[in-house]
């Protein structure tokens, strides 16, 4: 007796057992998952096992294609992922097939044991291949979510403010790298077009320090606004950033700087021909 065959006369069984087992251990799983995601889970993955045995139709468990079982995996991994679940956990899943296996071949051996002995052997490759795949499909979706979320924060981290009809304004608050920039700059040439802004202003206030990287991405973005037909500011020029910059011999060609932003705004307006008057008591 092989494995396809093993599962083929037991399926039943096998599919009790490890239901059985699953909710012996989903204790821990208490408000994650219901009783019936692991049933219709466990169904699934029995189903598709069943389907890759036949297909090797081989005994050896290094010729199983496991392909057919790599849309569970990664439908089940993304799910255990976004339900808070870690990677012992997801594999536990999968691992909890081990007891009602081998007790099936226990029951099937009919006392055979150098039968048993390799079937036993054949279905312990069998589900640690089978955890692996799950513990490798999890790690995936963990990245790609963790790197989704990365740049969702990064978007939000660079927003644009519309300070007058033709001026806007970008406040950037912590360190500059090359992913940020590239986001930053789609995002400020984006709301450019849309907005048909004359002026950007980049605010560097929060900007713990510039080096030479820092300030070519600063040109950088500088060169791709002009290109869009609109000019830049960049405020937040501190004494202690002028120095830096001064002493790395970082040329900024032609781009105005202003101490803060409120001195930004004042010569972006005077530049579009706008006129603030104070009409307070002190005027």
């Amino acid at each position: 007796m092989n494995l396809h065959e093993l599962f083929l006369s037991e399926k039943d069984a096998i599919r009790s057992g490890w239901i059985h087992e699953l909710q012996r251990v989903s204790g821990n799983l208490a408000g994650r998952v219901s009783q019936a995601d692991l049933m219709k889970r466990a169904d699934e993955m029995v189903e598709l096992l069943v389907q890759a045995l036949k297909a090797s139709g081989d005994t050896t468990v290094g010729t199983v294609d496991f392909a057919v079982l790599d849309r569970f995996f990664d439908e089940f991994a993304r799910d255990r992922v976004e339900q808070g679940f870690n990677s012992e956990e997801t594999a536990t899943f999968v691992f909890t097939l081990k007891r009602p296996l081998f007790e099936r071949i226990q029951a099937r051996s009919g006392g055979d044991a150098k039968a048993v002995a390799q079937l036993s052997w054949d279905a312990t490759e069998l589900v640690d291949r089978l955890g692996l795949r799950a513990v490798g499909a999890f790690q995936r979706m963990r990245e790609s979510i963790i790197e989704r979320q990365q740049h969702e924060l990064l978007e939000l981290s660079t927003p644009v403010v519309k300070l007058w009809k033709d001026v806007l304004a970008l406040p950037i608050i912590g360190t500059l790298d090359s992913n940020r920039t590239q986001i930053m700059m789609e995002t400020l040439l984006t709301r450019i077009a849309e907005t048909e802004a004359s002026i950007a202003i980049i605010d560097i206030t929060g900007v713990p320090t510039v080096d030479t990287l820092v300030a070519q991405h600063l040109i950088k973005t500088v060169t791709a606004i002009r290109l869009m037909g609109a000019d830049c500011i960049i405020s937040g020029v501190r004494p202690q950033i002028a120095q830096t910059i001064v002493h790395l011999g970082v040329d900024l060609g032609e781009v105005t700087t202003k101490a803060n932003l409120a001195d930004a705004l004042a010569l972006a307006l005077k530049r579009t021909g706008v006129r603030v008057l104070n009409t307070g008591e002190n005027a």
